[in-house]
């Protein structure tokens, strides 16, 4: 029986732990105020802490009034959270591939009746 032992030549406590004192303090925005973001085709709009620069304002539920966000997709119309599929069209590609698929679908029943076409002609000349 052949027994493996861990043995670990190095300690990594030093490296997991850290101070407050190495983190670059000059990097983190100071600027945090409540701001409304809105997804306006969902009618969902929440308030949070951002600092976000927008000069548009909303007057929220608690009467205030707070810089607003406007967002084209939130947790409220993402299909991932919603569990809907939608077909967000961009340039008409969904229109584009439904045309070429029809024309697809058109070239192919052309060519079977063709090929039945052919195949009853054979079939009316060997009978005779």
């Amino acid at each position: 029986m052949v027994c493996y032992s861990l043995i670990i030549p190095f300690d990594f406590s030093p490296l997991i732990s850290y101070n407050i004192t190495d983190m670059k303090s000059s990097i983190h925005p100071q600027d945090y105020r409540p701001v409304v973001f809105s997804d306006e085709i969902a009618g969902f709009a929440f308030l949070t802490q951002s600092t976000a620069q927008t000069t548009e304002t909303i007057k929220w539920e608690d009467g205030n009034e707070y810089p607003l966000v406007k967002v084209h997709i939130s947790s409220a119309s993402h299909p991932f959270f919603t569990g809907e599929e939608k077909i967000i069209d961009t340039e008409g590609r969904v229109d584009r591939f439904a045309s070429r698929l029809k024309a697809a679908e058109e070239r192919k029943a052309a060519l079977a009746s063709k090929a039945k076409k052919a195949a009853a002609k054979k079939a009316a000349k060997a009978d005779n």
